[in-house]
């Protein structure tokens, strides 16, 4: 392995998921296994602007890896954006002599590492964190399995409330942009119904499965939508609409928030940040840069950063299939 890189910070940036803190660690002690220095960033890129960096060793990440969220802190900046918040940045790393960045986030963390990287040719890679799932290049960013298991604990609980009162639950999880969480637990919780962007069924698809289930001998059902979802303008419209146009069912509303994006980070995401470090850190030891790391076919791969950020995830056309059939 190339030599020449003695120093690397890690940063993390955009929305906190679980299993960054697992895969900072992973970072660290990457670096101290080499034999290379590494600094932590406070504060994603308002940090790496302000030059507020510490210096991290093997001990300085013990006791973080069961831990949700992220212990360097998360911010969105608006002076990165810019040229003149990019050229402090930059100053500020050379300042401290450190030769590689590892920029933990999605795509808007990236955008900023490959922009980054393009003007100053300073070397970075990206590790996806981000609970959507929605990063071209790896089947699982960090943090969306445990939003799954969140997810579906909590369509387990709202189910017994619902099964008790005979009640029509529309549960409302992330998903602005893709349909991931709400397609996997909407079928892992048995959902009735699940209204994701990709797939714009309409207020005439919604009614016809209520009918169908209640036909059926359901008598609650739970309907999962992700905020994301065309039909309505959100959840809320969709209660009022079933409200107004269909008798006998007592809506009631649940929106999940920001509870997904907390909490331990599973066993899968534990180990997947820890595979995602080790290989950022080797990667940019080995001369490499502008990469993202994901898994593909089980193995870490690379990703140049601009594909990442291009590209477009695709929803599981056999899952869709899957929920057709289980609602029955």
């Amino acid at each position: 392995m190339s030599k020449t890189i003695k120093r690397i910070a890690v940063l993390t940036s955009g929305g906190d998921s679980p299993g960054m803190n697992a895969a900072i660690r992973a970072v660290v002690r990457t670096c101290a296994y080499h034999e290379i220095e590494c600094f932590g960033v406070y504060r994603g890129y308002e940090g790496l602007i302000e030059g507020d960096f510490e210096k991290m060793t093997a001990r300085s990440v013990k006791g973080i890896i069961n831990k949700g969220g992220t212990f360097l802190k998360s911010a969105r900046s608006k002076e990165f954006r810019t040229k003149e918040g990019r050229e402090k940045a930059f100053a500020k790393l050379v300042e401290a002599n450190i030769d590689a960045l590892v920029a933990i986030g999605g795509d808007g963390t990236f955008t900023g590492a490959m922009i980054f990287n393009q003007e100053f040719g300073f070397p970075v890679m990206g590790i996806p964190g981000t609970i959507d799932n929605d990063i071209v290049g790896t089947t699982h960013t960090l943090g969306f399995d445990t939003a799954l298991n969140t997810v579906v604990d909590a369509i387990d609980k709202i189910r017994d409330t619902a099964s008790s009162h005979n009640r029509l639950f529309f549960v409302e999880v992330m998903g602005r942009d893709v349909g991931h969480i709400a397609l996997n637990a909407g079928i892992a919780g048995g959902a009735e119904e699940i209204l994701i962007p990709e797939e714009d069924l309409g207020m005439d698809r919604l009614v016809d499965s209520l009918n169908r289930s209640r036909k059926s001998g359901k008598t609650s059902s739970i309907v999962i939508v992700a905020e994301g979802d065309k039909i309505g303008k959100n959840i809320f419209e969709l209660k009022d609409f079933v409200d107004e146009n269909l008798e006998g069912y007592d809506v009631r509303v649940s929106v999940l928030g920001h509870m997904q994006r907390g909490g331990a980070p599973s066993c899968f995401d534990r180990v997947l940040a820890s595979r995602m470090g080790v290989k950022a850190v080797e990667s940019l030891l080995e001369g490499k840069t502008n990469y993202m790391v994901g898994l593909l076919n089980s193995k870490m791969e690379l990703t140049p950063l601009e594909k990442a950020i291009k590209g477009k995830t695709k929803i599981n056309l056999e899952l869709l299939r899957v929920s057709d059939i289980m609602s029955t």
